[in-house]
């Protein structure tokens, strides 16, 4: 369940409109500077959701790197799955300053009271899978965080260009991968073309629900926190990566999905919104065992937060 904050006090109207004016004249909002505190709430809502995917999305690589299929391999999904964990450091980071300390959004997430992103709820069965969160998941990532570089809380848009960095050579590994299964043998294209299967609707979820079904969205859009719709980012989506698919012959998962010239979008079949609650729930197929090991690690790494604590008390 996820972790509702207190009823927000009312603004001060005259703040509001100054800060709504510079919002609409193009400003960024720094952390120390006054913002409406449903500003401030939807910006940790946003980054903590943000950090607690990066903290939990290293987990379905980090299962393969025992059985990664060469060294070379191995090795750079070690340092993929550093980066990931490097970048929830840095968005705890970012969070912190908007007023909610890091070991309580931590606490929040191991509770299971806290939101991570609905594609690290399911399993990575086969190496295709690993492949497919490197080029589709990191390529759906990067829209939605390519975009709010362009976001009004400068904090977060300067940590995304770094992020953002480093996503986009995570998916040049993951196309790499993806050739490599692609152009193998018939039984490396299946693998592949599973996957593919499998992934589709949580990636046709990644992007919330339609815009008229988005409660939050209209209001993060006005205040610049966010700077693209759901449906924008998903037909950015589309566009960039169904040719990937059509390019090495391999089939689109969904076979409603067209382009249309008309509208300049593709048409797609409405995924199972269903399921996408139900992941929100927390009732994903992986979720409640990614969050025991999570816990697990919690757990075992204990001695080094007492050291560090005792370390900072006696500096």
């Amino acid at each position: 369940m996820m972790h509702h904050q207190p009823a927000a006090p009312e603004d001060d109207p005259e703040q509001l409109a100054a800060f709504e004016a510079r919002i609409a004249a193009g400003e960024r909002v720094e952390a120390g500077e006054w913002m409406p505190a449903r500003y401030r709430a939807e910006c940790l809502r946003l980054i903590q959701m943000h950090a607690n995917s990066e903290l939990m999305g290293a987990l379905p690589e980090r299962e393969w790197i025992p059985r990664a299929p060469t060294l070379a391999r191995k090795m750079a999904l070690i340092a993929k799955v550093q980066d990931e964990i490097g970048h929830a450091q840095l968005l705890y980071r970012v969070a912190e300053d908007l007023g909610r300390p890091r070991a309580a959004m931590i606490d929040d997430l191991l509770a299971g009271r806290a939101k991570f992103h609905n594609v690290f709820h399911y399993p990575a069965e086969t190496w295709a899978d690993v492949v497919v969160i490197q080029v589709f998941v990191d390529g759906a990532a990067m829209q939605t965080q390519g975009a709010l570089r362009a976001c009004s809380y400068a904090p977060y848009a300067r940590v995304l260009r770094r992020i953002c960095y480093e996503e986009d050579f995570h998916i040049r590994l993951g196309i790499d991968g993806f050739k490599a299964l692609a152009e193998g043998t018939p039984a490396q294209r299946a693998m592949l073309q599973d996957a593919l299967d499998r992934w589709w609707t949580p990636l046709m979820h990644f992007f919330g629900p339609r815009d008229q079904a988005s409660p939050h969205l209209e209001q993060m859009m006005r205040w610049r926190i966010k700077v693209k719709t759901n449906d924008e980012l998903r037909q950015q989506f589309l566009r960039q990566f169904v040719p990937l698919i059509q390019e090495y012959g391999l089939r689109v998962p969904d076979p409603g999905l067209r382009w249309d010239e008309a509208t300049g979008q593709y048409v797609y079949t409405e995924p199972d919104w269903d399921e996408f609650r139900r992941i929100l729930r927390g009732e994903g197929p992986r979720t409640r065992a990614r969050l025991e090991l999570r816990n697990r690690y919690h757990a075992q790494h204990q001695w080094v937060r007492e050291a560090l604590g005792r370390w900072a008390a006696a500096a």
